[in-house]
């Protein structure tokens, strides 16, 4: 018994004249359009990976210097700074990388060596709702680490912006933990 919503077989060649091959042939190819997003974003994030790396070793330059040196820079109000802003580069280097690895994967072709190391890899996609939501959980931790590199600079002027920073942290803390139930199956 044959399912009556599945699409019937593909013709083959010799049932199709030239034209429809030709045109066929041009609209299945068309897919390497999305080339034009997954060269630049793996470009984008090998830059970024630089960008972090420079930084974080900026900083442990600094450091030595400091420590062992006898550097007259203090080091201690841009240290933490520093670091979570690379790491921050790190993330969305992290979300390029996913983006462009899975959008070939979607459009162009099977990564056969994500595939054989472990089918849950964060390159193996299997539509465009689980790559959006692989890169919104990126992003949701890039937005985290941009909001405590924002508390680390913040003076409070009265107790209540106390107050506020805490129910901020709450809630981010909240949102952490639903969204840890939201996957937790994974």
């Amino acid at each position: 018994m044959s399912d009556p919503v599945s699409p019937p077989p593909p013709k083959p060649a010799e049932h199709q004249n030239h034209w429809e091959r030709r045109i066929e042939s041009a609209l299945w190819n068309s897919r390497f359009l999305v080339m034009l997003a997954v060269v630049p974003s793996l470009l984008g994030s090998l830059m970024l990976f630089i960008v972090g790396t420079v930084d974080i070793l900026k900083v442990v330059t600094d450091v030595i210097g400091y420590y062992l040196l006898g550097s007259v820079q203090d080091i201690h109000d841009s240290l933490v700074p520093d670091i979570i802003i690379a790491v921050d580069i790190y993330l969305i280097a992290i979300v390029l990388l996913i983006f462009a690895l899975g959008v070939y994967r979607l459009f162009v072709s099977r990564i056969d060596q994500a595939e054989a190391s472990n089918l849950r890899h964060p390159f193996n996609v299997a539509s465009l709702d689980q790559l959006k939501d692989k890169i919104a959980r990126v992003v949701i931790l890039a937005v985290i680490i941009e909001f405590f590199r924002a508390v680390v600079d913040i003076r409070f002027a009265t107790p209540l912006e106390a107050i506020y920073l805490a129910i901020s942290v709450l809630a981010l803390a909240a949102a952490l933990y639903l969204m840890s139930l939201g996957h937790k199956g994974e």
